[in-house]
């Protein structure tokens, strides 16, 4: 197989290396990635400004750019082939719920599928056992190996973070929900300015079973099928008749 990896924690990053060393035995990869962390970028693209890539090993190119300007400008400039398969992660704190819209990790492997490869993200939820999540990528390509996903669908992936022996188990899983976000942390800079950090996300609000949240609460591997289409496809009939109201007044 040939394999692009990227992520939005940046190149240097553990997860990343520890997916590509994982990835190795099933053919060649290649790593494209921000050269920082980019984490929160969402689906942004990088237009008023040049990339600039330098290349970090054999096959290792790090991008001053976003995690989607990775992607995009492996696929469309920096190969010569078009890869079996887009891996994105492994992220650095999970990408549950809601936090799908705003997860670089999330849109690396948006940006291959747009672009016309299988994608999957992963995420641990945590920071220490990274071997754990690898072990569970390496599960999953060798299945898409024999059997390829829909060609509408990513997956998201999610891994507790705790030791391989203590997983219990694999759930398919649709994306639960969180409150609001928590208000925005105000400081002053050393010359008096106000400066203002995000606050925390919010705790979960939807997160009963079958939620990627209630896999992981129960140290589940959580498996949740995306796709692009955002369109309210149960709302176009009723659009279509307000719509038509508004005509005849």
């Amino acid at each position: 197989m040939r394999i692009l990896i990227s992520n939005d924690d940046g190149i240097f990053a553990e997860g990343i290396n520890t997916l590509a060393t994982a990835l190795e035995a099933f053919g060649e990869v290649t790593v494209v990635a921000p050269d920082r962390n980019r984490s929160g970028a969402s689906n942004s693209l990088t237009l008023e400004t040049p990339l600039r890539i330098r290349e970090e090993g054999t096959r290792r190119v790090s991008v001053e750019g976003t995690p989607t300007d990775c992607v995009h400008f492996a696929l469309n400039e920096w190969l010569d082939y078009r890869p079996d398969l887009v891996v994105a992660g492994i992220n650095h704190g999970a990408n549950l719920g809601d936090d799908v819209l705003y997860s670089g990790t999330v849109a690396a492997a948006t940006e291959g599928h747009f672009l016309g490869v299988p994608a999957i993200a992963v995420s641990l939820v945590g920071s220490r056992y990274f071997a754990t999540a690898a072990h569970v990528v390496k599960d999953i390509v060798a299945k898409l190996a024999e059997q390829p996903l829909p060609a509408n669908k990513i997956l998201n992936v999610n891994v507790p973070d705790v030791p391989l022996s203590q997983l219990n188990g694999w759930q398919v899983t649709r994306l639960g929900a969180r409150h609001r976000a928590e208000k925005m942390v105000k400081e002053t800079d050393p010359r008096g300015k106000a400066i203002y950090w995000l606050g925390p996300p919010g705790a979960c609000q939807d997160a009963g079973p079958g939620t990627d949240f209630y896999a992981i609460e129960h140290q589940q591997v959580s498996i949740t099928p995306l796709q692009v289409d955002l369109t309210a496809h149960d709302a176009l009939e009723g659009m279509q008749q307000w719509l038509a109201q508004g005509e005849t007044k």
